[in-house]
């Protein structure tokens, strides 16, 4: 029996192995050879080892292309990401706070909002007139209030889940002695969300840093370029890099592939102690 268990898991084992290997890493690989090829030669779109290696030469001309334009994309690309983070994580965190420990039916009303706010797709047209009457439109600003909607009720709702697992007696200890509401949550209650703050940080972080699609409507102009939008820089209907195309993806890749591998524990830890104990 014990012979049969160890065979099993060594098989589960394999399996995994080779199916992580086929959706990340040989397409990584794929990415990284295509990167260090030239540009006939990365055009053949072949898994093979280049003949002439040269990846430092193709991030270089990634890095200076258009008078240093991926510098400003991951200037704005940062500011924006971690702008609209900071909302993000006070925001759904106060909201998660009240609907937590008020749940009554407007708490209910609330969190039904919430759920559509998940499943509704944003409305691109109507969002563009609103940033235009208000004055945002093609302005940072404007961009990291669209991510903040967005992004808000996933976050909300890995909050509220998480706050579930804090006892409501350490609160009302605090009332007695006499702190105030905003008191408690900042003092007490916002320290003990560290998990769960871990994980919105990381998934937003990564969702708004690798979005394509908002900045492309609603950030327009060369001098509000992402560092998602830089990729438009090398590819065109007659003629592309396809060696710097995926040179720019590497470059890209870089700063979200950091963040989760030194927040993976944390990432799994704050949604698992969420999903049990909420």
């Amino acid at each position: 029996m014990r012979v049969r268990k160890f065979i099993a898991s060594v098989w589960l084992d394999a399996v995994s192995f080779i199916v992580i290997s086929i959706v990340f890493v040989v397409p990584f690989i794929f990415i990284f050879l295509t990167a260090s090829k030239t540009r006939p030669e990365a055009a053949l779109f072949q898994f093979s080892w280049p003949s002439k290696f040269q990846l430092i030469e193709n991030l270089r001309e990634v890095m200076i292309f258009g008078d240093y334009r991926m510098f400003r994309a991951l200037w704005n690309s940062t500011i924006l990401t971690v702008g609209s983070v900071t909302l993000i994580v006070l925001i759904s965190a106060l909201v998660a706070f009240v609907m937590q420990r008020r749940p009554d039916r407007m708490a209910s009303v609330v969190s039904s909002f919430m759920l559509a706010g998940l499943v509704i797709p944003p409305a691109v047209v109507p969002t563009i007139f609103l940033l235009q009457w208000l004055g945002l439109y093609k302005t940072l600003l404007g961009m990291i209030m669209i991510e903040v909607a967005f992004t808000l009720p996933f976050a909300t709702l890995i909050l509220r889940a998480f706050m579930g697992t804090i006892p409501r007696e350490i609160d009302e200890a605090a009332i007695l002695d006499g702190a105030s509401p905003l008191r408690v949550f900042f003092s007490i209650i916002l320290p003990l969300l560290q998990p769960a703050i871990i994980t919105v940080i990381v998934t937003s972080s990564v969702g708004i840093y690798n979005d394509f699609v908002g900045p492309l409507y609603f950030l327009p102009g060369s001098e509000n370029v992402t560092a998602q939008l830089t990729l438009y820089s090398f590819i065109s209907q007659f003629s592309s890099k396809w060696n710097l195309l995926f040179a720019d993806v590497i470059i890209v890749t870089i700063p979200p592939l950091i963040m989760f591998i030194f927040f993976q524990r944390q990432l799994v830890s704050g949604m698992t102690k969420g999903a049990v104990k909420g």
